[in-house]
């Protein structure tokens, strides 16, 4: 019995070794499909899936590291996507804040309707999930945004784009919506706080803490569920453009007051300049007379020479103008400087040449109180000057008919000092020609081929300026006046003054004075021009006026950032016209090298009054 079982099991172990052999051996090649493989994909391939109309395609098989990059390819191309869906709503609501208010109700409703396109496109057949959406739509570690066609980052794009969500955030707590949900509304302003914090004064991107890549991601989360509770496009377009228009009007008011303070600071004498002449006043009358005296004066009315005019009442400007010029004069004893400056400056800049006289060139200061012929009865500008009405005009606060624009008002011009320009042939009788000068200029080549220059029996010889629009005519005079419009040319290119060669033979020989006067006496209501002596100059010269090459003469250091770096450094003369000037702080820092290397910050007089660079 025992035998018999014995073998059964023998029987049964053998049949389960053989038969998987006889199964898989070549004789059973004869149970196959009669279809071929190729046959059996093509069938594969003309699938459907529920009613899905795409054939399926068949992939070849890919290694391990491909498959594992698949996660990247997926959110790239997500990414890329959502990217242009950015771009299209930037631009969208860009047209609309551009509007105008006529048409504002319409470009919202173009916006809503383009807007519920994107959204159309966004809904694919493939849904990412909450938690992938904002993995994709997060910018990068460090929220930069590329620039389009290239993947070059911008230039603190951390900062920007966190001054980017604060005013989105801002956008969001003002909306209904968002208000209604008191968890979002504490969550979103904790994340403005940390956002304030973490951007404090920063500028650029390596002023932030470390903790700022973390704060910038938090509040792109909190920002992506506003988004959520606030759909209606529409609602924020018109929020972000009363913020615009809120955003302008600030702008503007602080134009304003930057406009006024600037006014202000540019007619404050700084504390330095204020001491320095006082000092030099006081050692002045400390010497005898015969110390007083400066050498040369022979040379006074030598035709032979170069003689420069210089009219003003600030030391340290002066001596800068005076030192430049002989700095590159090729022959510095032929130059000859005639200066005029008002009572109170007279001492001190008489004991400040004296005390540093320009090398082998002559110094003339002179008194403009001590022009006796200078009076009222015989120039009306100073006449006018001198009125009440003209005082009020231009030291009242509040008065009936002001001007809205400050420089109009500018008590500079009360001085005869600037005046002075048009009395040349009277304050240097026996000279034929001359070299005016600003004292806000700085000479950087030799001057002396000027005096070489053929007017062409014009008397004044200068740069023109009507590179720009603002240097015509028109911008200087009223050509609603009859007396302008039927005698100037609105189109005519107008000319600087700060470096003029006068002919004051032909001065004399066309009565230019008498020009001058009859103009002024027509403008006692400043309705022919409002302030200054450009006006009366581009009138006074009118065709007699001599175009020189602009290298000798190159303007706007004092008001413009932008001067070509290559027209300053081939100009014979630079000027810092305009109210940044070079001696006060608010001058212009990349221009002021050039002023500041003509002045001994060393000298005994500078460091007492505290005169630094």
């Amino acid at each position: 019995m025992m035998v018999k079982l014995r073998n059964l099991v023998l029987f049964f172990m053998l049949l389960t070794v053989v038969a998987p052999i006889l199964l898989y051996t070549d004789p059973a090649a004869s149970f196959k499909t009669p279809f071929s493989k190729r046959d059996f994909l093509e069938d594969v391939t003309a699938l459907t899936f529920n009613s899905d109309e795409n054939r399926l395609n068949l992939l070849p098989r890919e290694s391990p590291a491909v498959l594992r990059g698949g996660e990247e390819v997926v959110v790239y191309s997500v990414e890329k996507n959502s990217r242009r869906q950015e771009e299209a709503r930037d631009q969208l609501s860009a047209r609309v804040l551009s509007a105008t208010d006529d048409d504002g109700d319409n470009s919202i409703k173009q916006v809503t309707d383009s807007a519920s396109q994107i959204n159309t496109r966004e809904r694919t057949p493939v849904q990412l999930s909450q938690q992938t959406s904002e993995k994709v739509d997060e910018p990068n570690a460090f929220g930069a945004k590329k620039e389009k066609g290239n993947n070059v980052l911008l230039p603190d794009a951390q900062v920007r784009h966190l001054k980017d969500q604060l005013i989105r955030a801002k956008v969001y707590l003002s909306l209904p919506s968002a208000k209604a949900n008191p968890h979002f509304v504490r969550e979103l302003r904790l994340r403005v706080k940390e956002v304030q914090r973490a951007l404090a004064d920063a500028s650029k991107d390596s002023d932030l803490p470390k903790t700022a890549i973390d704060k910038l991601k938090a509040m792109e989360q909190t920002l992506a569920k506003g988004k959520q509770i606030q759909d209606d496009c529409s609602t924020v377009v018109k929020k972000l453009r009363a913020m615009l228009h809120s955003a302008e009007e600030q702008l503007r008011v602080h134009k304003k007051q930057t406009m006024f303070l600037t006014q202000l600071t540019a007619k404050t004498i700084p504390k330095g300049l204020h001491c320095l002449p006082l000092r030099l006043t006081t050692d002045y009358y400390a010497l005898n007379s015969s110390q007083q005296q400066f050498p040369n004066q022979d040379k006074l009315e030598d035709t032979q020479l170069y003689h420069y005019a210089l009219f003003s009442d600030n030391v340290l400007a002066t001596s800068v103008v005076v030192n430049s010029t002989i700095t590159n004069a090729k022959h510095p004893s032929k130059h000859v400087f005639h200066i005029v400056t008002d009572r109170l400056n007279y001492a001190a800049m008489r004991m400040w040449f004296l005390d540093n006289p320009p090398g082998k060139a002559t110094i003339q200061v002179q008194n403009v109180e001590e022009f006796t012929w200078l009076n009222s009865s015989y120039s009306p500008v100073l006449k006018q000057l001198s009125s009440r009405s003209m005082i009020d005009y231009y030291f009242r606060a509040h008065h009936t008919n002001s001007d809205t624009n400050i420089k109009f008002r500018n008590p500079k011009y009360l001085s005869i000092l600037n005046h002075l320009r048009f009395y040349l042939p009277e304050i240097f009788p026996k000279l034929s020609k001359v070299l005016f000068l600003d004292d806000d200029i700085v000479v950087q080549k030799d001057l002396s081929g000027l005096w070489l220059v053929d007017l062409k029996g014009n008397v004044n010889g200068a740069v023109e300026t009507c590179g720009e629009s603002f240097h015509r005519f028109d911008r200087y005079l009223n050509f609603s006046n009859p007396l302008i419009s039927k005698n100037f040319d609105p189109r005519a290119c107008g000319w600087a003054y700060g470096m003029n060669v006068f002919d004051l033979d032909e001065w004399k020989r066309q009565h230019i004075t008498e020009v001058y006067h009859r103009w002024q006496d027509l403008n006692q209501d400043r309705e022919l021009w409002k302030l200054g002596t450009l006006p009366p100059g581009l009138i006074t010269f009118w065709r007699r006026t001599y175009p020189l090459d602009r290298k000798w003469h190159t303007l706007g250091l004092g008001y413009n950032p932008s001067v070509n770096q290559r027209d300053i450094e081939r100009a014979a003369v630079i000027h810092y016209n305009g109210n940044l000037k070079p001696w006060l702080e608010i001058g212009i820092p990349r221009y002021r090298g050039f002023w500041s290397k003509h002045v001994d910050y060393e000298h005994v007089y500078l460091r007492e009054c505290n005169i630094n660079p």
